[in-house]
């Protein structure tokens, strides 16, 4: 069996699905693996040069108003469908354009009919990917890459216009396809052309029903109003697990989702996911684990983000929530109370759990925690480092009434430049109170120090986990298989600058905080400041971490 015709005859398969009926094929080598399931489940036009082969593509999408495939072999090939590409991108014609290419080890060698074919055809495409060679293990991704292909093509957020796949095959390049991957691509709920909800060709949307979660995530700028998310909640009887960056972390709903998840809780019939992944590993496995029973996962995707990195959504609402939202709970089919009765028993149980274990003294998730309490109670906004502290900050911050603002760069989850992110979101002066709060660790601090430069007189507190280095690479298998001088040197990076010291040389005032009873206090010092917090090693940090869901275990057995 070859992996590489499976993958190819799982596009074709999904594509088919969807509605395709044509692809426009040129002789090539390279292509055959996927030219062979498109002679064999399409309408096949078979064209000898590239550059005629796509307009003569367009003209069938542009008839049809649906995407057509193009295929061709590596090289020079890829670059003759150029015009055509331009021409689709500018008169907005549906086109999935696919060029084989050389794997990874003939590039940059002189390998015959080999050039840079990523990113060929630059800004006249919606969407263009690389998968890279089809390898086993992978077969979770081959419907859902054809899924977004097909409608990046038919509703991008430019309009329709073409996407480009650019797929690397190994010799040998024929053989036969395996079993195809089971079920079926996502389905994907799109704008429609007025107001309110359009629907795909592939779907029509059902209501939510039976035992369920709403699972909020942030950040903050594509997070789904609270009030109308608690509504849904309400309407359904679900219990709404809540990120701090979603703004719904709100009264009654489950903040403790991360150690509760570790300890097996039933599975829901369906999942609602709204906004950004949480950074949980453990709710990402329940996610995956209740798809796999047959739960309904819907992603709520008004930015066209496709949020589903473990591949699990059975359907993407692409629509604006608010018009989402307005379905969901005119249509909602209330479950049985006793379901969300037991999830706030067991985040009852493991609060209470995660307090005793964190008593008073001072750490990592009882500092995360005590300055969300804080920003809730003064209206202050949180600006969280994407490491650590925004971790312990979802795992362990306490659900409140008046959930503060939470902010952190979560775009691609860095550590740079939070210093300076903080002394900006400060000298906006929004948020229900003046003050903005930065929750970092010490590596963080000084990675950005030089935002603190000319530092402008702004109401914003720097709150500095003193942990002795890099506190999130021992929670990770380096720290266990790595030698630990070598651990230290590239993972652990003991900072060898004091941190109150730079601070001072900013002209900072310093609070230096070795008691939980000084927190407070120093949190309501006048500002700009910063408030050096001692906590325990990063090797007890973890030990601390596990008590917690041990603990939490042992409270919901």
């Amino acid at each position: 069996m070859s992996v590489q015709a499976t993958f190819s005859a799982t596009l074709v398969d999904e594509w088919v699905r969807l509605g395709v009926t044509d692809a426009v094929v040129c002789v090539g080598s390279r292509s055959t693996p996927l030219a062979l399931p498109l002679a064999d489940r399409l309408r096949v036009h078979v064209r000898l040069d590239e550059r005629s082969a796509a307009f003569f593509a367009l003209g069938l999408a542009m008839t049809t108003g649906r995407p057509t495939v193009i295929c061709v072999t590596s090289g020079t090939a890829a670059a003759e469908l150029h015009p055509a590409v331009v021409e689709a991108h500018h008169a907005r014609v549906p086109l999935i354009v696919c060029t084989a290419d050389r794997p990874p080890e003939l590039h940059d060698t002189g390998a015959p009919q080999s050039i840079e074919q990523n990113g060929l055809f630059a800004a006249a495409t919606r969407w263009a990917f690389a998968p890279g060679v089809p390898a086993e293990g992978q077969e979770d991704t081959w419907r859902p890459l054809a899924l977004r292909a097909f409608e990046e093509a038919v509703h991008g957020a430019d309009g329709p216009g073409p996407v480009h796949l650019n797929l690397e095959f190994r010799e040998p390049l024929t053989g036969t396809a395996a079993p195809l991957p089971a079920g079926q691509g996502a389905k994907v709920v799109v704008h429609g052309s007025g107001s309110g909800i359009g629907l795909a060709s592939n779907t029509e949307l059902e209501p939510l029903q039976g035992p369920g979660l709403i699972i909020a995530g942030g950040p903050w700028q594509q997070r789904a109003d609270p009030a109308r998310v608690g509504e849904l909640a309400d309407r359904l009887g679900w219990p709404v697990l809540a990120d701090p960056l979603s703004g719904s972390r709100l009264e009654g709903t489950i903040a403790a989702a991360d150690a509760i998840v570790r300890t097996e809780p039933p599975l829901p019939e369906s999942i609602v996911l709204l906004g950004a992944p949480w950074l949980s590993r453990a709710l990402a496995t329940f996610v995956t684990e209740a798809a796999r029973s047959g739960a309904r996962i819907i992603v709520v995707d008004p930015l066209r983000l496709w949020a589903d990195p473990s591949r699990v959504a059975a359907e993407f609402s692409q629509c604006a929530s608010d018009d989402w939202l307005d379905f969901a709970i005119a249509t909602a089919i209330p479950a049985d109370r006793q379901w969300l009765d037991s999830w706030r028993q067991r985040e009852s149980l493991a609060q209470a759990a995660i307090a005793e274990v964190l008593g008073t003294d001072l750490s990592e998730p009882l500092v995360a925690r005590e300055v969300h309490r804080y920003a809730a109670e003064t209206g202050a906004t949180l600006v969280v480092a994407a490491s650590m502290p925004i971790r312990d900050l979802e795992w362990y911050a306490e659900a409140h009434p008046m959930a503060p603002r939470v902010l952190s760069n979560r775009g691609v989850n860095g550590i740079d430049g939070v210093v300076s992110t903080a002394l900006g979101v400060a000298a906006s002066g929004s948020g229900r109170g003046a003050r903005t709060i930065a929750l970092l660790g010490d590596l963080t601090f000084l990675h950005d120090v030089s935002g603190l430069v000319n530092l402008p007189e702004l109401p914003c507190t720097f709150v500095v986990l003193d942990n002795g280095g890099g506190g999130i690479f021992s929670f990770l298998p380096q720290a266990r298989s790595v030698e630990p001088a070598v651990f230290e040197q590239l993972f652990g990076t003991p900072p060898t600058s004091d941190i109150g010291a730079v601070a001072r040389g900013f002209g900072l005032p310093v609070h230096d905080v070795t008691a939980l009873s000084e927190l407070e206090a120093a949190l309501a010092a006048p500002t700009p400041s910063l408030v050096r917090v001692m906590v325990p090693g990063r090797a007890q940090n973890v030990e601390l971490h596990d008590a917690i869901n041990e603990a939490v275990r042992l409270a919901l057995q």
